[in-house]
């Protein structure tokens, strides 16, 4: 008996076959995924000792401190830190 992609009878013949695409290596469903990765990085940032911190601001202002991050070659949450920390030295003195 000949072995035949298209035959669907003899389906127990492609069982050793791999199957294209990307193998599962998570058990779990993309939704619990994203709530267990979202856990830990909350743990990693607080073992760091970082908080987060949301406010909301006007498009411009959003676009012109992405643009100072890209040019100087930073992330825009270490800009605003750095902006932060420059500004209350400041009204320290």
């Amino acid at each position: 008996m000949a072995k035949e992609a298209a035959d669907l009878t003899t389906i127990d013949l492609f069982n050793d076959e791999k199957r294209p695409g990307r193998p599962k290596t998570n058990p779990h469903p993309r939704s619990v995924q994203i709530k267990i990765n979202k856990r830990n990085q909350v743990k990693r940032d607080k073992t760091k000792g970082l908080k987060r911190v949301e406010f909301k601001i006007h498009t411009s202002l959003f676009e012109a401190l992405d643009a100072k991050a890209k040019d100087e070659g930073v992330s825009r949450s270490e800009l605003i830190e750095a902006l932060l920390v420059k500004a209350l030295a400041d009204e320290e003195l």
